[in-house]
This record gives C-alpha cells, structure tokens and sequence, in this order.
C-alpha cells in the first residue's frame, strides 16, 4: 500500500507533472553524484537513484501522517517548547533597566550632567572615605603617620591602576552593547568582566604584598615613615579585592547608563569608614594599622552591595554567577581597550614614586604638605573626571548606535562642562587654601607647604580639562592607544627628564613641585592636535 502510493508520488514529480517536488536530494545532485562517469555497473547506480527517490516519498508520507495523527495539543505544547528552548537569557532579558540610561537619544547637556552628579557625588564620597584615612591620623596620630599614609598613594597607584584600565575596556565594550541592543554580547560581556576581576584580584594582592617594600625603598622613604608606610600597605593589599570588585561593578552599572546606585554604595561606605576610622584610631588606638583595616572594611562592604545589585537586577546585565567564563573574544577586546588605559596609570603612577623621593628628599614636614595638597587636589578633580567618565559612556553608546555626530557634539559639550567647572573651582581653593589644608594638621611648616603647593597648582586645572575630556572620548571610541602614548610620554618621558635636570642644578621645592602642571599642559596641547585631525574615527569596531 504505501509503497503504491510512493510510486505515484515517484510518478507525480516526472517533468510532466505541476505538483510539488519531493524534499530532499535533487535530481540534479543524483544525477550528479551517480552518473556514468562513476566507475560502477549501470544496474548499480539505477538501484541507489531508484533508493533515494523511494526514501523521499516515504519519508514526506510519514511526516504527513503524524502531523494528521498526532493531537492539537501536543502540537502547542511542542511549539511553546521550542520558542522557550530558542528563547534563552538573552531573549528574555532584552528589557532595559530603569535604573540604567540610553544617551542615544534626548538632549546632550541634560544627559552628561545628570550622568556626571552622581557620579561626582559618589567619587567625592570615595575620596571622602580616603582622605578621612589622612584626617584622622594626622590629628589623632602624628605628622609621620600622615606623611606614611599620604607617601603610599603612588605605590597603590601604580599596582591598581592598571587593573583601573582595565575596567575601563570593560566599560568600553559594555556600553557599545548596551548602545547596539545586542544582549547577548552584554551578557557575556558583563560576566567576562567579573571572572577576570576575580582572578585578577587573586594576581594584585599577591603583586601588592610582594612589590610593596621594593617601592618605600625605592623612594628613599625615611626612617621614622617606613614602618608606618610599610604597615599601611601590607593591610591594604591583602584586603584590596574588594575594592577590585566594586570598582569593577559599578563600572558595569555606569556603562549602561547607571550613576545612582554606585552613588548609594558610596555613601553608605563612607559613612562606614568614617565610623570604622574614628573607631579604630581614637577608641582602640590601633593608629594607622586602624586605618587600614578601616578602609579595607568598607570596601568590601561596597563590594558585597555592588554585586548584590548585579545578581537581583533582571535586565540583560542581570549576573548570573553560573555563567561566569572568561569569553576569548570579550576578553581580547577589553584587553585591547584597557591595556593601553591600565599600562599608562601604571606606568604613570609607578614615575610618581620616582617623583615622590624628589618630594622626601625635603624631609617630612614637606612630605607632609605634599599629603595635604594631593589629598585636595583629588577632590578638585573630581567634577572633570566625573565629565571625563560620562563623556566615555557617552562616546561608547552612541558609536555603538552608529551615530558619530552626535558623539562629536557630545564630546564638545563636555569640554565647554569641564571648563566651567574648572573656573568656578580656582577662585574658592585659592581663597581659602589655609583653612582646607589644616583639616590634615596644624603644624606650621606643615600648613606652611600644603598652602604653597595648593596655590602653585590650581591655576593649571584648565590643562587638565582638555586632556580628560579628550582622553576619555577616545577610549569611549575604542582607542586607547594614542592617549596612553601622548600622556604616557607627557607624564613619564617630559616629567622625568624635567625633575631630573630641576634637581640637579636647581634643588628648588617650586620648581620640583612645577613637574606636575607642566606635563598636564604638554599632554593637553597633544591630545587637542590629535583630535583636531583625527577626531573619534577608529579603524576596528568593539
């Protein structure tokens, strides 16, 4: 019976025929594949094309039959099945946050400010809850531990600043994602990000406990500051994952469009460290190791929320931590960003330890005030990095959509922001430098030195707008070489040769303390001619 009925339908797809052509293997290819030219019998070739033809009819017969025997129901349930099975994570994550921010679209000045508050607002809590450190033990403890302290910021500089360009690619490539609509790459994006800080985080605190004491002697740290110093980092390093993972987490919040919640996080944490410092230090006198464990216990604290925000979100930067790999091609291109990014802080910071014995050879009230200043000064840049930072994001989804000329014009809206700011900030700093810099201590020749650096810098703050604003556009783009090479060159190359010839036949505190604006110039002027002629064109997509 059925092989009857094959026959006709053998019989119906003759060329004279108008119904459908079987599924499966053409005449054509038959023809082709036993033809005559094949070294066997005629018979033999006549059987397996006679087969295929058979096996066809048949198989299209039995296809009809059970869809015609098989229940509606079944039918349904076998569907939904399949859409579920192709719809997987990706699919159905693809809602966006409200929490998170396209800046693809709406008006450019209102998105980069209210993109930059918050994060300014929780980058002041940051350095809030670092400078607190500096506070409670120059007043509560001495001008030694403040010097101890405020001599360490190079040495942590310079080991976490490269993981810091790194979680710049990964905000990079995050937010091109986000911009483009692709969920799946965001997923695997967001959890290549976290298993490469967890293992990184393993890397660095071995890195930090290791190169620690090669770097106090390196800048000739005095004898009555190196234990202290030494203490200080031996604490810090051994607990800094949890600073890796939050840094790491809420870069991810803030490629997506999301400067709230890290702002929370950090409020919450500096009211932490403030409680844990004042705790340590005044009631039970554990003097900077307090301080330490202070600051280690605060950022873990805002690791645990970071994460914990990430693991309940259900948009499609939703963490799964089941799905933490480390994708090769995720990993590349946030390598590829990032590395340029994290070898030049390194590399620049790690110039600064060098800067830094040019600083101790002065002695420790200098020292001191040199604390002081740079404590303020993070403050001060604060604002321009937070425009320097939202300009990224912004670069980064608007080139993911395809729209250069609005990243163009946001890029330009930032430099005019990050000006402004820079010029209401000069006026009050200088004003009232005295009374800022004996927050830390009140030590004359401490005071003496933290006013005079203060005043000496603040007018090259304008410098500093340019090259942010600049540098961070173009890593929003995806090139991150050319600002590491320029500011690379600018604060290594130019500052060192600088301080070299300064010191040796100068041997003057203002002239020495001069290496640090003038590199900010040199790279500003750089970056400025670089994006004049080549703007935010790169030759590889993210």
């Amino acid at each position: 019976m059925i092989y009857n009925e094959c026959r006709e339908k053998q019989a119906a797809t003759s060329p004279g025929s108008k119904a459908r052509k079987p599924r499966g293997v053409s005449i054509h290819r038959q023809n082709k594949m036993f033809s005559r030219n094949l070294s066997v019998p005629d018979f033999v070739r006549r059987f397996f094309v006679s087969c295929t033809k058979i096996s066809d009819a048949y198989g299209d017969e039995i296809r009809v039959r059970l869809a015609k025997n098989r229940p509606q129901k079944q039918v349904h349930e076998r569907l939904r099945e399949d859409i579920k099975s192709e719809r997987n994570y990706f699919t159905m994550s693809s809602t966006t946050s409200s929490k998170s921010q396209k800046m693809t679209e709406g008006n450019i000045t209102r998105l980069l400010v209210m993109f930059a508050l918050p994060l300014f607002v929780g980058n002041l809590f940051q350095q809030f809850y670092n400078t607190v450190d500096s506070i409670v033990v120059g007043n509560f403890v001495s001008k030694t531990a403040l010097a101890a302290v405020g001599s360490t910021d190079c040495i942590i500089n310079t080991i976490i600043g490269f993981f810091t360009g790194l979680s710049t690619g990964a905000g990079v490539v995050i937010a091109h994602s986000f911009g483009a609509g692709n969920n799946r790459s965001l997923h695997r994006a967001v959890h290549t990000t976290i298993a490469l800080t967890i293992v990184l985080s393993v890397i660095f605190t071995i890195a930090g406990l290791v190169l620690s004491p090669v770097f106090l002697q390196l800048m000739d740290t005095p004898d009555d500051v190196l234990p202290e110093a030494s203490q200080y980092l031996r604490i810090y390093f051994a607990g800094v994952s949890g600073l890796m993972l939050y840094n790491m987490g809420s870069g991810i919040l803030r490629a997506v469009g999301d400067s709230r919640r890290p702002l929370y996080i950090l409020i919450i944490c500096a009211l932490g460290n403030i409680f844990f410092d004042l705790l340590f230090v005044i009631v039970f006198h554990a003097g900077v190791e307090g301080v330490a464990y202070a600051t280690i216990l605060s950022q873990w604290i805002s690791a645990v929320l970071v994460l914990a925000i990430l693991t309940r979100e259900k948009s499609s930067y939703h963490l799964i931590w089941k799905d933490l790999h480390i994708h090769k091609g995720t990993a590349m291109s946030i390598f590829r960003i990032g590395f340029p990014a994290g070898l030049q802080i390194a590399v620049t910071s790690f110039s600064n330890v060098f800067v830094q014995s040019y600083i101790n050879h002065f002695g420790s009230s200098c020292m001191a005030g040199w604390t002081t200043y740079g404590k303020l000064d993070k403050f001060c840049l604060l604002p321009i990095q937070s425009i320097g930072l939202a300009v990224t994001t912004f670069v980064g989804q608007n080139l993911g959509a395809d729209n250069m000329k609005r990243a163009r014009k946001g890029t330009n809206v930032a430099l005019l922001l990050s000006i402004a700011t820079a010029l209401i900030l000069m006026a009050p700093v200088i004003i009232f430098a005295p009374l800022l810099a004996s927050l830390f201590n009140n030590d004359p020749d401490v005071l003496s030195y933290g006013v005079h650096f203060i005043r000496l810098m603040m007018p090259f703050y304008l410098a500093i707008s340019f090259n942010q604003i600049f540098a961070n556009a173009l890593r929003g783009a995806g090139n991150s070489v050319t600002p590491m090479v320029i500011m690379m060159g600018s604060f290594i190359v130019f500052r060192q040769i600088y301080l070299y010839f300064i010191s040796k036949y100068f041997n003057n505190i203002t002239a020495t303390a001069l290496g640090y604006p003038l590199g900010w110039v040199l790279c500003s002027i750089l970056l400025i001619i670089y994006y004049w002629k080549v703007g935010l064109n790169v030759k590889k997509k993210i």
